[in-house]
C-alpha cells in the first residue's frame, strides 16, 4: 500500500458537477444507475450511485474517515467495510403476510416492514439532518459516485494491475479477468465507491456509464435527474457547463480535496435559510454552518458561496447572470456536452 502516486496522462477527462441546491433526494439517479448495472444477487448491497442525507453517516458508514493518499503521495491503507456495520445486509421483507391481509375480511391489517432487526442500511438516517427544530434545522443531500480521480488511489493499491484509467476519456475501470478479489482497492479508495462482487469475487464500480458516453449520451444517474441538477462534459471544453462551474466560475468544488487524488466529480455547495432567534426572527446566520461545508469541500467553499449569492442576488434585481442561467438549465440538452469519441485501435 506504499505505491507512490503515478501521473496517469489522458487526452481529455470526462467530469460531472452535481448542483446541491436542486437535488430532491427523489433517488432516481440510485435506481436509475442500480437497475442498470447492479441487479444480481452478488452486487445487492452495492449502490455505484447513492443518495446521502448530510449531515449524516453516509453510505457505506462512516465512509469519509479513511483512506486517500499522504502527503508525500503515498496510499494510505484504509479498511474494508462490513456487511453489518458498514453496507447493511439486503434486508427481506413480510410481503406474503401483507398481501395476504389486504382486503380480507376481518384480517387484521399487515403492514409491509423489514423482517428481522436491520442494523444499517443506505437512507438509514435519510432526513434527520443536524440542529433544533425550528430555529436552526438543517440537512442537504449529497449525490455520490466513483469521481474517476486524477491520481486514483485504487489504481495504484492494486498489486494485479487489474484497474486502469482510459487515456481517451479518463474513466476509471476494473478488469475483472485480472482481478483476484484482494480488496486493496477498496481499502484504498476514501470515497469507498469500489465494491466487491460477492459472487464473482472481483471489485466492481462505477464505470460513468462508459457504453454511454462513447457515444455522446450521459449517464443514465445524469440523464434520469428530474431536478436537473447535474453537469456532464469534459475539463478541456471550454463552451461546456463543466469548465465553466468549475474554472470560470469557481463554484463547483471536489468533495474532500485534502484526499490527494484529484476527483473529476465536482459540487455547488448548498445555500441554506437563515437561523432564526427566540422571537423568529432571521439572524442573518445559515442553518448549515460553513465550517460544516469547509471540512467537505475545503476552504474555497466560502468564495464559491458568495459569488453564487452575488449572482442570485443580481437576478433578484432583474439583471442577468450568466451564471443563474447555467445553473438553473432551462434546456437540459444544454447540460450534457458529450461528443461522440470512438476508441482508438492499439496496434
Amino acid at each position: 500500500m506504499a505505491n507512490a502516486q503515478t501521473a496517469h496522462p489522458v487526452k481529455h477527462q470526462v467530469a460531472m458537477v452535481l448542483d446541491l441546491n436542486k437535488c430532491l433526494g427523489c433517488q432516481t439517479c440510485t435506481v436509475a444507475c442500480k437497475k442498470l448495472w447492479n441487479t444480481d444477487s452478488g452486487t445487492d448491497y452495492s449502490y455505484w450511485n447513492n443518495v446521502e442525507t448530510l449531515p449524516g453517516k453516509g453510505y457505506p458508514a462512516n465512509w469519509s474517515s479513511e483512506g486517500g493518499r499522504t502527503e508525500t503521495g503515498t496510499v494510505k491503507r484504509g479498511r474494508i467495510p462490513g456487511l453489518d456495520d458498514g453496507y447493511g445486509r439486503a434486508w427481506k421483507f413480510n410481503h406474503k403476510d401483507a398481501y395476504a391481509s389486504a382486503g380480507k375480511p376481518g384480517a387484521q391489517k399487515q403492514w409491509l416492514r423489514p423482517s428481522g432487526k436491520p442494523k444499517w442500511g443506505p437512507n438509514w438516517d435519510e432526513d434527520e439532518g443536524k440542529g433544533h427544530y425550528p430555529a436552526n434545522n438543517h440537512f442537504f443531500y449529497l449525490p455520490r459516485l466513483c469521481n474517476h480521480c486524477t491520481h486514483p488511489a485504487c489504481l495504484d493499491a492494486c498489486p494485479r494491475a487489474a484497474i486502469a484509467k482510459r487515456e481517451e476519456d479518463g474513466i476509471v475501470l476494473v478488469d475483472q479477468d485480472r482481478c483476484h478479489g484482494y480488496r486493496f482497492c477498496v481499502e484504498a479508495c476514501p470515497y469507498k465507491k469500489v465494491y466487491f462482487d460477492t459472487e464473482r469475487q472481483v471489485a466492481a464500480k462505477c464505470i460513468f456509464c462508459m457504453p454511454r458516453v462513447e457515444e455522446g449520451v450521459a449517464p443514465a444517474c445524469a440523464r434520469q435527474c428530474p431536478g436537473r441538477l447535474r453537469f456532464v462534459g469534459y475539463r478541456d471544453d471550454e463552451k461546456g457547463p463543466i469548465w465553466k462551474l468549475v474554472d470560470q466560475w469557481k463554484v463547483a468544488l471536489p468533495l474532500h480535496p485534502e484526499y490527494g487524488i484529484g476527483p473529476n466529480v465536482f459540487y455547488v455547495p448548498p445555500l441554506s435559510p437563515p437561523q432564526l432567534d427566540e422571537r423568529g426572527r432571521p439572524t442573518g446566520e445559515p442553518r448549515i454552518p460553513s465550517s460544516y461545508l469547509e471540512t467537505l469541500f475545503g476552504e474555497a467553499v466560502h468564495a464559491a458561496i458568495v459569488t453564487i449569492e452575488r449572482e442570485r442576488e443580481k437576478r433578484r434585481r432583474g439583471e442577468s447572470s450568466e451564471l443563474m442561467d447555467l445553473l438553473i438549465a432551462y434546456d437540459w440538452n444544454e447540460s450534457f456536452q458529450l461528443e461522440p469519441r470512438t476508441r482508438e485501435v492499439i496496434s
